[in-house]
């Protein structure tokens, strides 16, 4: 899903959208956005349960939230998109979205049918609240503190939505792979909504944004469940490294050649 699919139109040569968009502290939205994102979303699934199965939930839930914080102190000190920086946040985002929604059902007991649309309703108010204070969603406007709170709010919102809905078809007879086909099928509708005019461009991207987390979710699980359980027996530890060494790989990648990276202030 391109940039021009899922994000609005600016006219070409317009100065002053260009400083707006030099400002904003997200990426350009490419294919390298969507491959890392999904990425991050797999490897925060699995390490996640690697975490917990290692060091005990609870242990793991703190360890998490303190990097979590960490990663997204650093993301809000920097004044612009450093792609290390970025996605080391959405990362820790990822983790700590998925230990959020298994302490509600496996520490809590709260099922996923509850906790699935209790997420969803946080969403919600949370674009509901952005976008009463800002009058917009774009991802082209994150370019003040207060913008930048209401994304990763939305982010975090997102991952433990995903991650949520992932476990709940999961749970309900798809299983994984049946999950990674449902999915992934599921991604590709605001993509052509938004090209057939029935979706707006905001809207779009928020809606595959969504998605992304249990399509990633789904396919690391499968990919890590043991054969019994309908996957591939890889185990976590492995999945987990594989796709960290994949999100280093692609962010040195942007790093380097900068694709969709943002000027300083």
């Amino acid at each position: 899903m391109s940039t021009e699919h899922v994000l609005d139109r600016r006219p070409a040569g317009h100065a002053r959208a260009r400083i707006r968009e030099s400002a904003s502290k997200v990426p350009e939205v490419t294919v390298y956005f969507w491959i890392v994102k999904v990425l991050t979303t797999g490897m925060g699934e699995t390490a996640s349960d690697l975490l917990a199965r290692v060091l005990g939930p609870i242990p793991a839930v703190g360890l998490g939230g303190v990097a979590f914080v960490a990663a997204l102190v650093l993301q809000f000190a920097v004044r612009r998109y450093v792609a290390w920086i970025y996605w080391t946040a959405i990362v820790m985002v990822s983790v700590f979205g998925t230990m959020a929604a298994d302490v509600l059902h496996v520490g809590l007991g709260v099922p996923y049918t509850v906790s699935t649309p209790l997420f969803l309703v946080a969403l919600a108010a949370v674009f509901a609240l952005w976008y009463a204070t800002e009058r917009t969603l774009s991802i082209h406007t994150v370019r003040t503190r207060r913008r930048e709170c209401f994304y990763w709010a939305a982010v975090l919102a997102t991952f433990a939505l995903g991650t949520a809905a992932g476990d709940l078809t999961a749970s309900i007879g798809l299983r994984y792979l049946g999950s990674v086909v449902l999915f992934a099928v599921a991604i590709c509708v605001p993509a052509v909504a938004h090209r057939g005019g029935v979706l707006g461009a905001v809207a779009a991207f928020w809606t595959a944004y969504v998605i992304t987390r249990p399509l990633g979710a789904s396919l690391a699980d499968w990919m890590a469940v043991p054969t019994g359980r309908g996957g591939l027996g890889w185990g976590l530890g492995p999945v987990t490294l594989s796709w960290t060494v994949a999100i280093v790989a692609f962010v040195a990648f942007l790093a380097v050649s900068r694709p969709g990276s943002r000027a300083a202030l």
